[in-house]
C-alpha cells in the first residue's frame, strides 16, 4: 500500500481526499492545528498524525525523510484572500517559503512524485493570495525531474469547505440575520469537496502512469452567482457590504495566455510548460462557464454528491 503524507492535513481538502480514498493508502498528516488534528483522528483514526509547520525547513526534512512517503499531497496555506492582503509577509512565508521547504523536503527524501493544490486566484494574479500561489506552481514547475516528479492542481472554490461563505451563511440564516454579501455581480466557478479528492486522484494516476513531463491540472466547472447562492440558502433580506481587499467579480482558471499549452481530454484540462496539440480553445472563466442550475447549487450546498 502506497503512502501518502498530506501537508495541511486537517484542512478540507486533505480531510476530503483522505475520505475518499482511506481504505488505498496509507495516509500520513502534518497540520500545526491541535484541534483539527485531534478531529482528524476520531473520524480516521488510521492516519499517522504530525504536528509540524511548514515554515520550519529541518523538521519538514526529518519528517519526509522519516515517513518516505511515496506521494506528497501539498495543501498545507494561508487561504484567506483579505488576510493576505493584510499580512502580506505571513502569507509569503507561508505560501511561498513553505513550499519551497515541502520541494526541498521532497527532493531530499527523494519522494517520487510532489502534487501542490493551487487556485484560479493564481491565474492573472492580482491579490497577494494570488502572486504567492503562482509562486509556488512555478516553483513545483521547476523543481520537476525524473527521480522527484513535481505537478499541481489549480481549484477554484470548493463549495463548504473551511471559511467558505456557504456554512457561514447557513449559520447567519438560522439566527434570523441578513446575508452579507459582497456584490450581488459576483460569480464563482465551484465544485464540491468530494470533486476535489477526485481532480488531485486524477493526476497522481496521469503522473505515474501517463505524463513524465510536469503539469497543472485542471476542471471545468459550472459558474455560481453568489447572489443566487445566497437567495437559495435563506428567504433572508441580503445586505451589499462591497468587494473585498483582492477580490474580483470574475475569477479565471485557465487564461488565454495558457491555451496553446493546454491539453484537453474530457472535462480535464492539463497545462504543460511548453505548447500542445489539443488545445482549450477560449479561456475558462466565471464570466464565460456554463451556468450551474438551482437545482445544481442546492445538491452542491447541501452535500447531496
Amino acid at each position: 500500500m502506497k503512502k501518502i503524507l498530506i501537508t495541511g492535513g486537517t484542512g478540507t481538502v486533505g480531510k476530503s481526499f483522505i475520505k475518499e480514498y482511506y481504505n488505498d493508502y496509507k495516509f500520513y498528516s502534518i497540520s500545526r492545528n491541535e484541534t483539527g488534528i485531534t478531529e482528524l483522528l476520531r473520524e480516521f483514526p488510521n492516519v499517522t498524525s504530525y504536528i509540524g509547520n511548514i515554515c520550519d525547513l529541518d523538521h519538514m526534512i526529518n519528517l519526509f525523510c522519516k515517513i518516505k512517503p511515496d506521494i506528497v499531497i501539498h495543501t498545507a496555506a494561508l487561504k484567506h484572500i483579505n488576510l493576505a492582503e493584510e499580512n502580506p509577509s505571513t502569507a509569503v512565508e507561508v505560501n511561498v517559503v513553505g513550499s519551497l521547504n515541502v520541494a526541498k523536503a521532497s527532493i531530499r527524501a527523494e519522494v517520487p512524485l510532489t502534487i501542490g493544490v493551487s487556485t484560479d486566484k493564481a491565474c492573472n494574479p492580482d491579490s497577494v493570495y494570488g502572486y504567492t500561489k503562482r509562486m509556488m506552481e512555478t516553483m513545483f514547475m521547476q523543481y520537476h525531474n525524473d527521480k522527484t516528479k513535481f505537478i499541481c492542481t489549480r481549484f477554484a472554490n470548493v463549495a463548504n469547505s473551511n471559511g467558505s461563505v456557504i456554512p457561514f451563511w447557513i449559520s447567519e440564516a438560522k439566527k434570523g440575520n441578513a446575508l452579507k454579501l459582497t456584490d450581488p455581480e459576483m460569480n464563482r466557478l465551484m465544485f464540491s469537496k468530494k470533486e476535489s479528492a477526485e481532480l488531485i486522484h486524477k493526476a497522481i494516476d496521469m503522473a505515474i502512469m501517463g505524463y513524465e513531463d510536469p503539469f497543472i491540472l485542471c476542471k471545468i466547472m459550472k459558474n455560481v452567482n453568489l447572489l443566487e447562492l445566497a437567495k437559495s440558502l435563506s428567504d433572508q433580506e441580503i445586505e451589499i457590504i462591497g468587494k473585498r481587499p483582492g477580490e474580483k467579480l470574475n475569477e479565471t482558471l485557465i487564461s488565454e495566455k495558457e491555451l496553446p499549452f493546454t491539453n484537453v481530454i474530457k472535462d480535464y484540462v492539463y497545462i504543460f510548460t511548453k505548447e500542445m496539440n489539443n488545445n482549450l480553445t477560449n479561456e475558462h472563466s466565471s464570466a464565460n462557464a456554463e451556468w450551474m442550475s438551482i437545482e445544481e447549487i442546492e445538491r452542491l450546498v447541501w452535500n447531496k454528491e
